[in-house]
């Protein structure tokens, strides 16, 4: 059995973490910590996984299951990952980081973003862990930065079309709408029932943090800089990222007319169908939806899915792309696992092949 141990288990990334795990015929799960819950049991904290595990929360620096564990998953938040994650590097552990602090490579980036970085030269060793687009690296990585949630569905709808070179890289708009769980677990006035229910608002607008990692992968993608109009949205729904992305096909790459109707915006419609195919064949967590069928919340919930469908807009000339992920699954935790599956050679959908909760 793979020994594996969660930091900073106590909040909703640890909760899927268990319960991804709890299914998972490799792992076993030797501890979890938090300081905050230090000796409570886990069902005190998560009633929902009573009977489900014995564990409970230990203090990470006291832990003494530690040097067994094979992968450990850090769930801890920024800043303070950035001070555990070297020193279990140092000792020979594989890590999955989910906070942010391995995410963007450039140190000047991260502080202007997020504030002082104190383990810069782990910077360009740490493995951006999108599994569909960095397989090959994360297989022998010793460190995993896990993606933010907001880059995950919006960099896996636009990496086939940058790749390809066919839309312009210029004037791309992202506008997110992403569930309350993606706060975190903390108790804050902005993200309390009566604030939220009954409300749809943007926040951040222009200034959020996921920014610059998504300009940071679709750049290397493209292989030039790229900026980005991002607008994060609050929905009053448990979980859930549904990513809304504006951009144009290249005019002067128009796609054949193939269609019975012969009109531009068939072929182009065809063109990007194959593309999105060609890319994502064989990626069993990515679903291209049939023309007229839209990605909806309510069928990747609880899922590792993320789901793509576009729009060739014909009257404006712009392609409409939309994805949909569960910002908890295959925004955080659900795809931690499949890196680290991917890490041990083990079947990447080991533990991950759980339908949606549609209703």
């Amino acid at each position: 059995m793979i020994k594996v141990a969660i930091f900073g288990g106590s909040g909703y990334t640890g909760f899927e973490l268990l319960r991804i795990l709890g299914n998972h015929h490799f792992v076993e799960v030797l501890t979890i910590t938090s300081r905050q819950h230090k000796g409570c049991k886990i069902e005190e904290v998560f009633p929902g996984l009573n009977r489900l595990s014995k564990l409970a929360f230990e203090d990470h620096a006291n832990s003494t299951s530690l040097q067994k564990a094979d992968i450990i998953f850090s769930a801890l938040p920024h800043h303070t990952s950035m001070e555990i994650v070297p020193n279990l590097i140092k000792n020979g552990k594989r890590v999955i980081d989910l906070s942010a602090d391995f995410r963007l490579k450039d140190a000047d980036i991260y502080e202007a973003w997020y504030g002082k970085h104190i383990a810069k030269g782990l910077l360009k060793k740490a493995v951006y862990g999108l599994s569909e687009l960095y397989r090959d690296k994360i297989k022998h990585a010793e460190l995993i930065a896990n993606p933010g949630c907001y880059p995950t569905g919006a960099i896996l709808a636009l990496a086939p079309l940058l790749k390809a070179g066919i839309i312009d890289t210029d004037g791309i708009i992202i506008d997110s709408k992403s569930g309350i769980s993606g706060a975190g677990r903390a108790a804050s006035l902005d993200t309390s029932f009566a604030e939220v229910n009954e409300g749809f608002k943007a926040y951040k607008v222009g200034e959020h943090r996921h920014m610059p990692e998504i300009e940071q992968e679709i750049s290397l993608i493209a292989g030039k800089d790229i900026k980005i109009t991002f607008t994060p949205h609050l929905l009053p729904v448990n979980r859930g990222i549904l990513s809304t992305i504006y951009t144009s096909i290249k005019s002067q790459k128009p796609a054949p007319a193939v269609s019975k109707q012969g009109s531009k915006a068939q072929g182009q419609k065809e063109m990007v169908f194959d593309t999105y195919k060609k890319y994502y064949n064989g990626e069993f967590f990515v679903r291209i939806l049939p023309d007229g069928i839209y990605p909806n919340i309510s069928q990747v919930k609880g899922s590792n899915f993320c789901d793509i469908g576009f729009k060739v807009d014909e009257r404006t000339g712009r392609l409409i792309v939309i994805t949909a992920i569960d910002n908890l699954v295959k925004g955080a935790s659900g795809q931690a696992v499949q890196n680290m599956n991917i890490m041990l050679g083990i079947p990447e959908t080991t533990g991950l092949v759980m339908p949606p909760l549609s209703v």
